[in-house]
């Protein structure tokens, strides 16, 4: 009997189970449609916002990428800096600030670069030494003149202007200068004395600028250069378009506030405490080139406590060709020497 049983029960079992097999396709199936069909909904949607894209670009292709998109975006701010730079070339122009070394040739003129612009980095109350470098190595009236015109080499004393503008170190600068029109006046720097490595920045910016040499140098207001022999070195290196030249040297990194070279960013230089290789900061001498960089750049040049480091540190990230010139090692006098102290 129990056999009996058993094998009536077994078809219903058989029954329910092919129902439930038939269910869970019917499921399976609705399912796969359903997935399909959000697939290709989404497939639409993505196909409609790119020809949206295209349509509102002007684009005849697809999407484009993150990078084209990136590269885009540079393209347009380059572009946007690209037309305020001639913007502002276009203000110096009008302002006068044009390179000025020409000549004439049969009626007509034409301009000629200077071989190097001269800086003479100087400060208030340093008249005696402005004055001994007059009576020694930089020429006056027609000869400052001549020596540009004849040499290619223009020579000024850079100067800033007081914190109280107008006073009596001014005053005393602008008649200094109508007698001997030998100044280069930064009217937008303060000078201060710890103020020297912007002032440096502001005259190879400025020089850049206003005239167009091949060199440009920096010179300290105690310092004797032979002209001669400097505009012989400098002829040398014509062929190199960044070229860094000085009395190449480092040091120790001073972090004792009470140091007479105290450098409040010393932890930058590493646990040596040792600046990078750079040009003594007697006389230095920078290419066309590196000029124009600095003075592209002026605004985002970090400048450390001292000129001449705050110089090499413009200089360390470029391709730039360093020349150790033993001839600008000024505290060494030595037959062909460019310079000496005063």
């Amino acid at each position: 009997m129990q056999s009996r049983g058993s094998s009536h029960r077994l078809p219903g079992l058989v029954l329910r189970s092919r129902i439930s097999s038939v269910m869970l396709a019917m499921f399976a199936t609705m399912a796969s449609f359903y997935v399909a069909g959000r697939l290709w909904q989404d497939a639409e949607n993505r196909v409609y916002l790119i020809k949206e894209l295209d349509r509102r670009t002007g684009q005849g292709q697809s999407a484009i990428s993150v990078d084209d998109t990136l590269k885009v975006v540079e393209c347009r701010y380059q572009h946007k800096r690209l037309a305020a730079l001639e913007m502002e070339l276009a203000a110096a122009r009008h302002e006068g600030f044009v390179g000025s070394y020409s000549s004439k040739t049969n009626g007509t003129t034409t301009r000629k670069r200077l071989m190097v612009v001269i800086g003479i980095i100087t400060e208030f109350g340093h008249k005696n030494n402005r004055d001994a470098i007059r009576r020694s190595w930089l020429r006056t009236g027609p000869a400052l003149k001549r020596l540009k015109e004849e040499r290619g080499v223009l020579i000024r004393f850079v100067i800033g202007r007081s914190a109280n503008r107008g006073d009596s170190f001014d005053r005393a600068i602008d008649d200094e200068n109508r007698h001997t029109k030998d100044f280069l006046i930064l009217d937008n720097h303060i000078e201060t004395s710890e103020e020297c490595p912007k002032k440096t920045k502001l005259f190879f910016a400025h020089a850049a600028d206003a005239w167009d040499a091949e060199f440009y140098a920096k010179v300290k207001d105690d310092v004797y250069v032979n002209i001669d022999a400097l505009g012989a070195m400098l002829a040398t290196h014509l062929d190199k378009p960044r070229v860094y030249i000085g009395c190449m040297k480092s040091g120790e990194v001073f972090s004792q506030s009470n140091h007479k070279w105290y450098e409040p960013d010393w932890w930058k230089f590493g646990d040596g405490k040792s600046y990078f290789r750079h040009a003594s900061g007697e006389i230095f001498v920078i290419s066309r080139a590196l000029a124009q960089f600095i003075s592209i750049n002026r605004y985002i040049l970090r400048t450390y406590a001292h000129d001449d480091v705050s110089a090499g540190s413009w200089m360390i990230g470029l391709h730039v060709k360093h020349v150790n010139e033993g001839k600008f090692c000024c505290s060494s006098w030595s037959s062909g020497a460019i310079c000496a102290a005063l």
